[in-house]
């Protein structure tokens, strides 16, 4: 693979990136806020924080190295399957694209002249994408999807652990509850940018969620409160 990152590529390693850090930003802030609940203790609510911080960042990177590295294993595995079949019944594959171009709506003739030209150009990345729904040369590479994760999980973690440490304990809490509701509104949107989805509930569900996991561990804190 060319140490190039295509396009593709680059926007798989956007999206781990943006996921780390609001996996990190909602992750601490559940811890943080939980402790806070607990107890006052400064040190305590930091090094809580530092220890989710550290467990968060090592789990997102091997999650995501072990995600994307399954995910090209079955994609080589689909490449190498398609070989074959192009080798023994190159018809039958030409026929299965030009029939889903069919089933689209597309006139019967010009999906056959479409499928002509493609399969005459490209066989092998043309019945991939259409079969598979990816493109032979997009693999995400596992190592920088980890990396992405190692390094934004820690940064998206900061916002959290710096609120809730640095700020006047009387607001700690609440101010650190909106810090993060709207460090959330801004990695749902980018999510959705990256995938090209509605920015609007993907900010909502993204706050909804930030804000159920702190109010539910502020809550479990308080229990223990001493």
């Amino acid at each position: 693979m060319s140490k190039k990152l295509s396009l593709a590529q680059k926007i798989n390693v956007m999206r781990a990136s943006v996921m780390g850090a609001n996996d990190g930003i909602l992750s601490v802030a559940g811890i943080v806020i939980g402790v806070a609940g607990a107890t006052s203790n400064s040190f305590a609510i930091f090094i809580s924080g530092i220890a989710g911080m550290i467990a968060g960042t090592i789990s997102m990177a091997m999650g995501e190295y072990v995600s994307v590295s399954t995910q090209k294993d079955a994609q080589e595995m689909a490449i190498i399957n398609t070989k074959l079949n192009l080798n023994s019944n190159y018809a039958s594959q030409m026929a299965f694209v030009r029939q889903k171009y069919v089933n689209t709506g597309i006139d019967p003739e010009l999906a056959n002249r479409a499928t002509h030209e493609m399969m005459t150009a490209d066989p092998l990345t043309t019945v991939v994408r259409e079969k598979y729904g990816f493109v032979p040369t997009a693999f995400t590479s596992p190592y920088a999807a980890a990396v992405a994760s190692f390094i934004s999980f820690p940064i998206g973690s900061i916002l959290p652990l710096a609120a809730i440490t640095l700020l006047p304990q009387t607001i700690r809490v609440q101010a650190t509850i909106i810090a993060v509701m709207i460090a959330l509104a801004l990695t749902g949107y980018s999510a959705a940018a990256l995938g090209k989805a509605n920015r609007s509930k993907a900010m909502l569900r993204n706050v909804i969620s930030g804000l159920l996991t702190m109010v539910v561990t502020y809550a479990i804190g308080t229990l223990f409160k001493q």
